[in-house]
C-alpha cells in the first residue's frame, strides 16, 4: 500500500495531511520546529470554505523521522530555498529491507524552477508538480485554504518527461483528496507557466497605490515571460487543460485575502525568503541568455534589503524600488 510522506508542515504539507486524513490516504506528516509540535500535541485548526475541525494528524518530527517502506513516496513540500538540505537530509536515509530513499519517488511541490534539477543529484525518480492551492499559514496550529469546490489544482508529471504508472496513481489519490489533479508529460512547461506567475508575489511586499502595485505585476510576469521564452521554456496557456477548472474558484468568504500568497507569508512569518527562486531566477536565466530583467532584479533585490533588515511587508514603499526603472 503506497504510503506518502510530506515533508513540510507548512500551508501546502498540512493542508495536503488534513485531506490525506479525512480521505483516508496513508501518509506522515513530518515537520520541525513549533508548528509540528504544536499539530502533534493539539491537533491541526483546518479552515476551509463553509468549514472548520481541529484534526489529529499522523506527525513525525523531523529531528526522529519516521520508518521508510519501500512503496512509500516522498513528498516534498518545503520552500525552494530548503530544498537542497531537505534533499540531502532525506536522500541517505535508509528504507527497511531496501536500499536508500534515494530510490523512493520524490514529489516536489516547489515553486520555480530549481527544486527538480537538485532532487536529480540524489533522487533517481522525481515528479514534479504545477500546484495552485489558496493556503494561508501565518499562526502556529493553523492553516486555512480557500479553494472551492476543491482545494486546489493539480499539474503532475515525471521529470523532466515523461508519465508512468506512478505518476498516473499519485494523480488519482490527489483527486481522491479534493484536488483538481491532471497528469501531464510536458510538466517544465507548467512549471514555468505558474513562474511567470509566482514572480508577481514580490509586489505584495511593498506598499503603493492599487494601479501601480498591478502594473509592476504586470510588467514583472510579461519581463519574466520574454526571459522564460528566450532560455527555451514554453510555458503552458491555461486552455491547455484537459479537465475542467472552469467553476474552480477563490471562495470570497474564506478568510484568503488578495496580496497574500506565499512570499508574503514568509516574510510576515519573518522565514526565509524564496524570492531569490523565483525573480532571482528570471534574473539568473536573463543572465545567461542576454536578456535583461531589470524589473525582476529590482524586486529581488528589494526584498533582499527588506528581509536583511528585519522590516514587515508593507513597511517600504513600491516606488522605492520602481525609482530609474522604466514600466
Amino acid at each position: 500500500m503506497t504510503r506518502y510522506i510530506i515533508i513540510g508542515a507548512g500551508a501546502m504539507g498540512a493542508s495536503l495531511a488534513a485531506e490525506f486524513e479525512t480521505h483516508g490516504i496513508p501518509y506522515v506528516l513530518v515537520g520541525r520546529g513549533a508548528q509540528i509540535a504544536h499539530i502533534a500535541a493539539y491537533g491541526l485548526s483546518y479552515r476551509w470554505p463553509g468549514g472548520h475541525r481541529v484534526l489529529r494528524l499522523n506527525t513525525a518530527d523531523a529531528a526522529a523521522p519516521p520508518a521508510l517502506h519501500p512503496g512509500d513516496i516522498l513528498v516534498l513540500a518545503v520552500k525552494a530555498q530548503d530544498v537542497e538540505s531537505a534533499t540531502e537530509f532525506w536522500a541517505w536515509r535508509q528504507v527497511e529491507g531496501a536500499g536508500f530513499a534515494s530510490e523512493l519517488p520524490l514529489v516536489t511541490l516547489q515553486n520555480g524552477l530549481a527544486a527538480e534539477d537538485m532532487a536529480l543529484r540524489r533522487f533517481d525518480r522525481v515528479y514534479a508538480a504545477s500546484i495552485r492551492i489558496p493556503a494561508h499559514y501565518t499562526v502556529i496550529g493553523e492553516v486555512v485554504v480557500g479553494g472551492e469546490p476543491n482545494v486546489g489544482i493539480v499539474a503532475l508529471g515525471r521529470y523532466p518527461e515523461g508519465l508512468d504508472d506512478t505518476a498516473l496513481s499519485i494523480v488519482t489519490d490527489l483527486s481522491k483528496a479534493g484536488y483538481l489533479a491532471e497528469a501531464r508529460p510536458d510538466i517544465r512547461r507548467w512549471k514555468a507557466a505558474k513562474l511567470e506567475h509566482n514572480v508577481t508575489n514580490a509586489v505584495e511586499l511593498f506598499a503603493g497605490p492599487p494601479e501601480i502595485r498591478s502594473k509592476a505585476a504586470a510588467r514583472l510576469a510579461q519581463e519574466a515571460r520574454a526571459v522564460l521564452i528566450a532560455a527555451g521554456h514554453d510555458p503552458a496557456a491555461p486552455s491547455e487543460w484537459k479537465i475542467d477548472i472552469s467553476s474552480w474558484r477563490v471562495a470570497p468568504e474564506s478568510g484568503i485575502k488578495p496580496g497574500q500568497q506565499s512570499t508574503w507569508q514568509s516574510f510576515t512569518r519573518g522565514t526565509s525568503s524564496e524570492v531569490d527562486y523565483l525573480n532571482g531566477e528570471i534574473a539568473r536565466l536573463g543572465r545567461i541568455h542576454g536578456i535583461a530583467a531589470p524589473l525582476n532584479t529590482a524586486f529581488q533585490q528589494a526584498a533582499a534589503r527588506l528581509a536583511l533588515e528585519g522590516h514587515a511587508p508593507g513597511t517600504r514603499g513600491i516606488d522605492e524600488i520602481l525609482d530609474g526603472v522604466v514600466l
